[in-house]
């Protein structure tokens, strides 16, 4: 009902109804194009971007709705009086069954309603759509302002008192929202917008108000806070732990700043350069390894490995192993045998996890490498302007069955042998599905001829390093020296 304050006041000329017509249709357009990116968005309950996208969504769609309800109401000239029904013609702004599980009262312009208490008669006016925001009945009566708090929450009702109490007694205007318990125990957030209205000797004689059901409007603004957070919240998780994956990464992978002599007194029997190459996707840190080590007999141990899945877990997985590996390599232990270890390591590690390995020892005496693999790609041997793979013994995946046995396999090296090692990142990536990766660094052999290790590690990143890979890789490069 419109308040008295306005009576004397020209009425808005209304817009052409062509105009509100296009608007409606344009409105209920634009909604059913954010319904179909909500039904679009992805359905992953665990996926807290998901779930923001939803919440954005659902609450669009409710402004949407809102906005269809005031135009329709604008067409429609004038609210019905109380006792006759407010009827809308067209298509009207029904909400998807997702957007409430709860059932709404009654159409979208029943959540807009007005009510006016006269303070010199008693009388109250309330309109249709009030009792059913209420969820009251006609025959029940409306409600006196004495009567409204009983059925706001407890919380609540000094905000409506203070509201209710600055209109009537200061002349306030009313501005705010309060919560309410209906008869069927569902609870709704109604916004409430109010003026006084004075008599000739300028008292208070009543008070007009409108009352508008906000509750999906808040539930959704309340669904986008949450997801946001839990949002933030999960991005900050995965950005804290790419780094502590990372800084573990670069703890332990050997801190190499160009080639490397070995052995470090002595005579230099290698010339060993290594460098690892991110995933195109950057947050995919895995649990790659390179590594050589001087053995107190004065052969050098060379590794290569790789552990299935992402951050910490593989990360922290990769330092225990590599750990390990050196670990049994100082103790005199032989690949074929310190495979079988490692295997058990993995198997009754707390973390379990699957992953490749190679290790090889080399005598500089006899030139000669010893070496036991793992489901891991094989060394390749190039020796004048040509390169192969080397035959690879037997051995499974380590953490795949226990008391695994590995075979043991040698090679004879020459003096300018070059070898190759890595991880299957490097050769996997989207161009080289079919295996042709390898082929690719076979063919490199000619150009391998008289370069150093360091050299060819850089031959090696400028090949492969601008191409998608799905995983990051290691590379390692032996030179054999005199």
């Amino acid at each position: 009902m419109p308040s008295h304050l306005f009576a004397d006041r020209p009425a808005h000329q209304p817009s052409p109804r062509g105009t509100v017509d296009e608007l409606i249709s344009q409105t209920r357009r634009l909604r059913g194009d954010v319904a179909a990116v909500r039904r679009d968005a992805a359905l992953d309950e665990d996926d807290p971007q998901g779930r923001w996208q939803r919440a954005l969504c659902d609450l669009a769609v409710h402004h949407l709705d809102d906005l269809g309800s005031h135009l329709d109401q604008l067409r429609e000239g004038v609210p019905a009086q109380q006792g006759e029904p407010a009827t809308a013609t067209g298509e009207g702004f029904g909400s998807f069954p997702y957007e409430d599980p709860a059932p709404h009262t009654g159409s979208l312009l029943s959540r807009v309603g007005s009510a006016e208490w006269n303070l010199l008669t008693d009388d109250i006016n309330w309109s249709e759509e009030l009792f059913d925001i209420f969820g009251r009945t006609v025959q029940g009566g409306p409600m006196s302002l004495d009567e409204l708090p009983a059925i706001v929450l407890t919380e609540d009702q000094g905000h409506l008192t203070t509201m209710v109490t600055e209109c009537l007694v200061d002349g306030k205007p009313i501005d705010g929202e309060f919560r309410i318990v209906r008869p069927d125990g569902r609870v709704r957030t109604l916004h409430m917008m109010g003026e006084p209205v004075l008599d000739p000797d300028g008292c208070t004689a009543s008070m007009w108000a409108v009352l508008r059901d906000v509750s999906e409007l808040r539930r959704s603004q309340r669904a986008v806070h949450d997801s946001r957070d839990t949002l933030a919240r999960r991005q900050h998780l995965d950005l804290t732990e790419r780094r502590i994956a990372k800084e573990m990464q670069e703890t332990v992978l050997p801190p190499w700043n160009g080639a490397l002599a070995y052995p470090e007194h002595g005579p230099a029997a290698l010339d060993v350069a290594g460098h690892r190459l991110p995933a195109t996707d950057s947050t995919l840190i895995g649990g790659n390894w390179f590594d050589a080590l001087q053995l107190p007999s004065q052969q050098m141990l060379l590794s290569t490995g790789d552990l299935t899945g992402h951050g910490v877990s593989a990360t922290s997985s990769m330092a225990m192993l590599l750990g390990a590996l050196r670990g049994m390599a100082l103790a005199g232990i032989r690949p074929g045998p310190l495979m079988g270890h490692l295997n058990e390591v993995l198997d009754s590690s707390g973390q379990p996890a699957l992953g490749s390995a190679l290790c090889c020892h080399y005598d500089p005496a006899s030139r000669v490498l010893s070496w036991a693999q793992a489901e891991h790609p094989a060394p390749l041997h190039f020796r004048g302007g040509t390169g192969r793979t080397m035959a690879q013994p037997d051995g499974m995946l380590l953490g795949a069955a226990s008391a695994a046995a590995y075979e043991q396999a040698q090679a004879a090296l020459l003096p300018g042998d070059l070898l190759v090692l890595h991880t299957d990142g490097l050769t996997r990536g989207a161009d080289a599905r079919d295996g042709s990766g390898v082929d690719r660094l076979l063919a490199l052999a000619p150009r391998f001829d008289g370069l150093n290790a360091q050299e060819c590690i850089r031959l090696i990143v400028e090949e492969f390093g601008d191409g998608e890979r799905q995983d990051d890789a290691c590379v390692m490069v032996v030179r054999i020296s005199g």
